[in-house]
């Protein structure tokens, strides 16, 4: 996440940088040692199968043996293991997260026309036949992402999902991933990890017809991975380290500014932050809130590093040059804090998802109790892509019908663009018909 050239020479002279970044990172990094490897294990794996899918498990993820499938006991059960508190949190989140996808859904409807006297045509939403969802465990186990990839592939009515997570230090799964898993209706569950768990579902390795798309975030192995899988396989979209951004102003609260910075900088030592403001005072007072916060937080390690390498505040001049700024860094997590949100709301256009007010927060989203999908487009995706929704999981499939009386209109002009370009078999395919008259 940082601005281009083009935009900084355009806006120059009404803005002025608070805190700039200590490293300039590529939009998006691709280490060549990773592309390697994953390219290796891709390969040995389609040549051989699933025992390269649990000799990678056994090097990896300390696969020791017996199955790498949770039964359908294990799957609904997971829930009784967890705190009651933690237990009714996710079945909120998950409840919430399939009624924001189901009225998504409601908004996308078959339709029908006749655009001429004679020629129909349309358009129906089939969902894809199997999804494969990936679901991270690691350092922080992102619970709430079965909501937003089983679950709203099932509000769509994708058939089939399976879904993957790696295995815990104990060598089973965690079970607040499973239990979000199975609330979201997944089909069936298996504790792999990384690569080879894409793998074995993008080839059709668990038992199942080989999967018609993948989703899921993951470490920069399972990216890459995803990366080469494109085309053999649909993916959801290419996701980098998490972002945070703020449009905040003199009324918003630098307490609550600094915690949101850091809440999404948690993510991971390389998570940018960004603030652009329209006052000086209030950039600072951030700046300074960020520092004290930092104090106390129990993930200063990894939230402090992030905003000391990659945390940035921008002054503008005006509410023009802070949007103009923003839609140039096109953040996956936007925030309003200012006197003016409605305005900036309807003058936004590159963002991910937004988070309007001081009561809204991406923590919220997050973790499934917004209802919006938290996968989304990072490194400036969002100028041309939205996140993930019902509407990914779902093709819309035209169609057309030609009635005999409307021919003359239509072929009689496919005859002419047709011999014009030389393709007569095209031009052929009219004029038969037209004989037929």
């Amino acid at each position: 996440m940082r601005y281009t050239p083009a935009v900084l020479d355009r806006l120059s002279g009404s803005f002025r940088h608070l805190k700039t970044p200590l490293i300039d990172a590529p939009a998006a990094q691709r280490d060549p040692a990773v592309i390697e490897t994953v390219s290796a294990m891709l390969s040995d794996i389609q040549a051989r199968g699933m025992d390269a899918v649990l000799d990678y498990a056994h090097k990896l993820d300390r696969y020791e043996g017996g199955s790498v499938e949770l039964s359908a006991e294990q799957i609904a059960t997971s829930g009784d293991r967890l705190p009651a508190d933690l237990r009714e949190a996710i079945e909120l989140g998950s409840e919430r997260t399939l009624a924001f996808a189901k009225e998504q859904r409601g908004h996308l409807s078959d339709f029908e026309t006749e655009l001429v006297p004679g020629v129909v045509t349309g358009a129906r939403y089939i969902p894809v036949s199997r999804v494969g969802a990936y679901l991270p465990a690691g350092r922080f186990p992102l619970t709430a992402s079965a909501f937003m990839t089983v679950g709203v592939a099932k509000a769509a009515g994708v058939p089939t999902v399976i879904a993957c997570t790696p295995p815990q230090p104990d060598g089973g799964a965690n079970d607040a991933v499973v239990y979000a898993a199975h609330l979201s209706g997944v089909d069936r569950v298996f504790v792999l990890g990384g690569v080879q768990a894409l793998a074995a579902m993008a080839y059709g390795l668990l038992g199942e017809l080989p999967i018609d798309m993948l989703v899921g975030a993951g470490n920069a192995y399972v990216a890459e991975a995803k990366r080469q899988l494109f085309g053999a396989v649909a993916i959801d979209l290419l996701a980098g380290p998490s972002e945070v951004a703020v449009i905040s102003d003199e009324t918003a609260d630098p307490e609550l500014v600094a915690a949101d910075l850091l809440g999404q900088a948690e993510h991971g030592p390389n998570s940018p932050a960004a603030l652009v403001t329209t006052s000086e005072e209030h950039g600072r007072a951030v700046i300074d809130a960020v520092e004290r916060q930092l104090e106390t937080l129990e993930t200063a390690s990894i939230a402090g590093a992030a905003w000391r390498d990659y945390g940035f505040v921008t002054v503008a001049d005006d509410r023009e040059t802070a949007a103009a700024l923003m839609d140039d860094l096109a953040p996956e997590h936007l925030e309003l804090l200012t006197a003016d949100d409605d305005w900036f709301h309807d003058n936004l256009r590159n963002y991910g998802s937004i988070f309007i007010g001081p009561w809204s927060t991406v923590a919220y989203s997050d973790k499934g109790m917004a209802g919006t999908n938290h996968v989304l487009p990072t490194a400036g995706g969002a100028k041309h892509s939205a996140g993930l929704s019902v509407s990914r999981f779902l093709k819309p499939l035209t169609y057309q019908r030609v009635a005999r009386e409307a021919t003359p209109a239509v072929a009689n002009a496919v005859q002419v663009i047709s011999d014009s370009e030389g393709m007569a078999a095209h031009s052929a395919t009219a004029t038969m018909r037209l004989a037929r008259l």
